[in-house]
């Protein structure tokens, strides 16, 4: 089992940043592939970013492409989003989740193990 915990959310203007972070617990975590996903109030979970267990591939929505940046810290089983010129599109809550497998996975579908999320709100 899992468990997952973000982080690091909160109200922010347009064009500014915020990191958020997703601890792991109970399993090895360098073992476990990390995605971010987002919901946004009345519309459906959507892929944010993602990042293989070795670090090594990641990938990015075209919607957040060039301004988010997703890294993971092995050691200190954490994964970061960097979001950087943020839009008030921006705003949802903020989901990490988590599979075993060491390919892209973009659909909510593969994705094993979820946190409870974070709001990030982003103001005009």
């Amino acid at each position: 089992q899992v468990q997952l915990v973000e982080s690091g959310g909160g109200l922010v203007q347009a064009g500014g940043s915020l990191r958020l972070s997703c601890a792991a617990s109970g399993r090895t975590f360098s073992s476990l592939s990390i995605g971010w996903f987002r919901q946004a109030p009345g519309k459906e979970r959507e892929f944010v970013t993602t990042i293989t267990w070795s670090g090594g591939n990641t990938y990015y929505a075209d919607s957040v492409q060039g301004r988010f940046s997703i890294s993971r810290d092995n050691a200190k089983s954490t994964v970061y989003l960097q979001m950087n010129s943020l839009k008030p599109e921006d705003t949802a809550v903020y989901y990490c989740a988590a599979h075993s497998a060491t390919v892209i996975r973009t659909s909510r579908r593969s994705y094993d193990y979820w946190g409870q999320g974070t709001q990030v709100t982003v103001s005009s």
